[in-house]
């Protein structure tokens, strides 16, 4: 996908910040754009939210003091760069965090070692569990559920609440089959939803698109609604999940065994 719209300027900026962190010898393995631009609900002046994989080089794991498993830039303007060590990114991956999934099916590539996504991409499709991957988005939908449908929210909080929801539904319409799209607008597609929930929440979408980050409103009825049923559905979620010791000993191996192959794979 093309940047069409990313401020030149802001790009030449985070291509910077990646370099920086190359010229320490270490790897990234994907760069790309996450939150609101690459869900598909940017606003006028939605940040820049780069976020990045990364390897470190063998002679940094034979070391008696670990470093951090985190790359942190300070947040200047609009431009906001992190990334996450491939064992951190790993370890949440098996226990059902969507981040590094999400990452991958990114649409907005900043830049990408050759190989890496198709080989990081078959390690998950092994390894993500899609129950477990649902309780990552119940957290996410209950994190930012507004406390109280009369009273007034940031537009961004709503669809920050509705996103997870329609990845949820995407993901029980297709029985805890496989992952959901990463665009809301792609799951909301291809999800049976009642056409006044689609609607209001196209509109949302649309109003944001011309709104500042800060738009405030009272939520939709049909929105709260929405909302307030899909935390009801998945209350007692956890209570149902299959837990596999076996399987997870086997993913886990999986992951180990891709971990040490990336850190000691000779750098392009």
């Amino acid at each position: 996908m093309t940047m069409e719209g990313f401020a030149p300027e802001a790009v030449a900026e985070i291509r910077l910040r990646l370099a920086s962190v190359k010229a320490e010898g270490i790897r990234i393995g994907l760069a790309i754009e996450s939150g609101s631009r690459a869900w598909g609900f940017a606003s006028p002046d939605s940040d820049y939210d780069c976020r990045f994989v990364y390897v470190r080089p063998e002679r940094d794991h034979l070391t008696l003091f670990s470093h951090r498993d985190v790359i942190e830039f300070p947040i200047v303007g609009d431009i906001d760069t992190g990334g996450w060590d491939l064992r951190k990114a790993l370890l949440l991956a098996l226990k059902g965090n969507a981040v590094l999934v999400e990452w991958l099916k990114s649409p907005i590539i900043y830049e990408e070692e050759p190989g890496f996504r198709d080989r990081l991409a078959a390690l998950l499709d092994a390894i993500m569990v899609p129950e477990k991957v649902a309780q990552h988005y119940i957290g996410l939908m209950k994190r930012h559920q507004p406390s109280d449908g009369s009273e007034t929210v940031r537009l961004k909080k709503l669809l920050y609440s509705i996103r997870p929801a329609i990845a949820l539904e995407w993901m029980r319409q297709t029985n805890f089959a496989k992952l959901p799209p990463m665009n809301m607008l792609e799951c909301l597609e291809g999800i049976d939803i009642a056409r006044n929930i689609r609607e209001t929440i196209l509109q949302m979408v649309a109003l944001k698109k011309e709104t500042r980050e800060m738009g405030e409103g009272v939520p939709p009825a049909e929105l709260t609604e929405f909302l307030s049923a899909s935390l009801a559905r998945y209350s007692d979620f956890s209570g149902n999940l299959r837990h596999d010791v076996e399987r997870d000993k086997i993913m886990q191996r999986l992951a180990d065994h891709f971990y040490l192959d990336e850190v000691c794979r000779v750098k392009p």
